[in-house]
C-alpha cells in the first residue's frame, strides 16, 4: 500500500521529528551534531523554511518548523537525506540512518505551539517514563545542554544562530 500523500500549506507550522533507524544514534558525537545544525541552516536558506525551535537527542531530533512556500515535504526530506549521505560518509558506513521517514503533525501556532516548545525543550530531562513528573533538581542539567533552543529561548546565548526564528 502506499503511503499517503502529505497535504502541505503556506505558513504551516509543524512538528517534525524523526528517529534514527532500529532506535540506534543518529549523532555519534559533537561533530555530527554541529552537522547536522548546519545542514539545517541549509535547508532554511534553501527552502525557505522557518525553524522555531529544536532539540536534538541521540537517537532522534525535533523540529518546530513554519513552511512559507509549502514545501515541508521537500525541506525535511531534503534535510534526512543530505544529514545521512553526510553521517555516512564519516562514519564510513552505508545504509539507512533514519527509521522511515520523518514525521509532521500540524501545530497550531498560538497556545500549543508554546506547550510544544516547552516540550521539546524538556525532551533531555524527562524521565523515561513519560508519566513521571520531571525532578525539579534537573534545570541546571537543563541549562548546559548544548543542542536545543531553549539556551536561546531563556537568554543564556548572547548570540542565537540567525536560522532560529523567534520572539523572546
Amino acid at each position: 500500500m502506499a503511503r499517503p500523500i502529505r497535504v502541505e500549506y503556506a505558513n504551516a507550522v509543524y512538528h517534525v521529528t524523526a528517529r534514527g533507524n532500529e532506535r540506534k544514534a543518529i549523532f555519534r558525537d559533537d561533530a555530527d551534531r554541529v552537522r547536522f545544525l548546519e545542514t539545517v541552516e541549509e535547508a532554511v536558506e534553501r527552502f525557505g523554511v522557518v525553524i522555531h525551535a529544536h532539540c536534538l537527542m541521540p537517537n532522534h531530533y525535533h523540529l518546530l518548523v513554519q513552511t512559507p512556500r509549502a514545501n515541508l515535504s521537500a525541506a525535511a526530506g531534503w534535510l534526512q537525506t543530505t544529514y545521512s549521505v553526510r553521517f555516512n560518509r564519516r562514519h564510513r558506513r552505508s545504509g539507512h540512518l533514519f527509521q522511515g521517514r520523518f514525521k509532521a503533525h500540524l501545530v497550531e501556532k498560538d497556545a500549543y505551539a508554546r506547550q510544544l516548545i516547552k516540550y521539546l525543550h524538556l525532551n533531555p530531562v524527562r524521565p523515561k517514563n513519560k508519566r513521571q513528573p520531571i525532578p525539579p533538581d534537573v534545570k541546571g542539567e537543563l541549562k548546559r545542554y548544548w543542542w536545543s533552543s531553549h539556551r536561546a529561548y531563556a537568554g543564556f546565548d548572547k548570540e542565537t544562530p540567525a536560522w532560529v526564528s523567534w520572539t523572546g
